[in-house]
């Protein structure tokens, strides 16, 4: 599966999705929270065959139904068990912050919490799976895997600046 993401100045951000199955889906994110979803016909890729427009709360709730949030599918069973303590949280850095300037490294994130920062996105950019020298900046977004414990540590290192 691709995912490309591009923005759309003065209307949001465009995700064109082509499936291992050759399906190509196309997601418009609104800025005003409005999602419209287009399907694309797999013989002729630029026709679209059908449009769905969802507000933001039908969008989180479809969102949920197809991440398995309602129904969980037998043959995820075993994988949710692997997995269920298993937590992906998103932090905005905000400009008070005692981590604002300094590196993952320095704050010792996996070692002070458990917690392991999975990626780090700014303005203008994005860093999966970022190393120890990333110097975590205010306003950006901090995603991060951990049980709800090691979340709650790494929520106090990034308002303090260490544990």
């Amino acid at each position: 599966m691709t995912i490309r993401e591009s923005d759309l100045p003065g209307i949001g951000k465009k995700f064109q999705i082509t499936t291992r199955g050759g399906d190509k889906l196309v997601i418009v994110i609104h800025d005003d929270g409005r999602r419209e979803c287009y399907h694309f016909d797999h013989e002729n890729p630029d026709d679209s065959v059908s449009m769905i427009t969802l507000d933001d709360d039908e969008a989180r709730l479809v969102a949920g139904i197809i991440g398995g949030m309602t129904y969980k599918p037998k043959a995820l069973e075993s994988m949710e068990m692997a997995l269920d303590d298993l937590i992906i949280e998103w932090y905005r850095v905000e400009a008070d912050y005692g981590c604002v300037g300094k590196s993952i490294g320095e704050l010792n994130v996996r070692k002070q919490s458990g917690a392991t920062i999975i990626a780090v996105i700014e303005k203008r950019s994005k860093q999966i799976n970022p190393g120890p020298d990333v110097i975590l900046t205010a306003e950006s977004m901090v995603v991060v895997a951990g049980e709800r414990g090691q979340q709650k540590l790494f929520k106090q290192i990034l308002m303090k600046g260490s544990e």
